[in-house]
């Protein structure tokens, strides 16, 4: 019985020799896979970030133009309000002038 036993005990040391070496393979790829997965997560990432970076880009872009727009929509009907305006000073002036002309020359016949 003692080399029946001698026997199991071989087994049984043998297997478990046997699964610890599995168990060794399984945690050598378990941290080879864990380390492809945090490659893979940081690959994804950077995309990600990549992304949201051009299309930050373009909204800002869109938003800048149609600020620069309505910047220029108001300058323009600032300079026509103000044409407008110097048109309507000249038109003044120009009435005002041939009376402003007579009362002058009135004045210095007099004295």
């Amino acid at each position: 019985m003692s080399s029946t036993s001698g026997s199991q005990v071989t087994g049984i040391i043998e297997s478990l020799s046997g699964l610890e070496e599995d168990l060794d393979s399984l945690d050598a790829r378990l941290v080879e896979m864990k380390r492809r997965l945090a490659a893979k997560a940081q690959a994804e990432i950077d995309t990600l970030t990549a992304k949201v970076r051009e299309m930050a880009s373009r909204e800002a872009e869109a938003i800048i133009e149609d600020a620069r727009k309505k910047a220029e929509d108001e300058a323009a009907k600032i300079v026509q309000e103000g044409e407008g305006k110097l048109k309507d000073i000249q038109s003044k002036i120009d009435t005002g002038l041939d009376d402003a002309v007579k009362h002058v020359v009135a004045s210095v016949l007099k004295a």
